[in-house]
């Protein structure tokens, strides 16, 4: 027996390893991460289509530069989520940071990310569960 399998959590990341590594696509703390700024994403989007007030001049166009930084999230991207998270010792909060930072470079959003933020935060509940769905469709046994 490796040290590795002596050190792991459960005997699913330890002597099963192997036969588990297909489920790291969905439910490694990468891809939970990934889910959690998916979810703030969409719902960013869908506050745009009601259209409220504060979202209604945000060009639609920009929906599918947003969508591209969770669909081509990286490892080393949700490093970053991770490093944050030492910073403010909150999750959720990590991920918004992130957001903010990508909305800065990718897109130029500096105006509308504190809008959103301060004003349309989704629940600590909601947020969870729907991570957790997202993880549960997109598997596939």
């Amino acid at each position: 027996m490796s040290n590795s399998s002596l050190l792991a959590v459960s005997p699913i990341d330890g002597r099963y390893s192997r036969q588990t590594e297909p489920l790291r696509e969905y439910f490694s703390e990468y891809a939970l991460i990934k889910y959690r700024v998916r979810v703030e994403i969409e719902y960013f989007i869908a506050l745009c289509r009601i259209p409220l007030p504060q979202l209604a001049d945000f060009d639609s166009s920009k929906f599918e530069a947003l969508r591209d930084i969770y669909r081509n999230m990286t490892p080393e991207d949700a490093a970053k989520v991770k490093e944050i998270e030492k910073v403010t010792n909150h999750d959720v909060k990590a991920v918004e940071y992130f957001i903010k930072d990508r909305f800065k470079d990718k897109i130029n959003l500096v105006y509308i990310q504190d809008i959103f933020y301060k004003t349309f935060k989704t629940s600590m509940f909601s947020y969870n569960v729907l991570k957790h769905i997202f993880a549960r469709l997109n598997f596939k046994m």
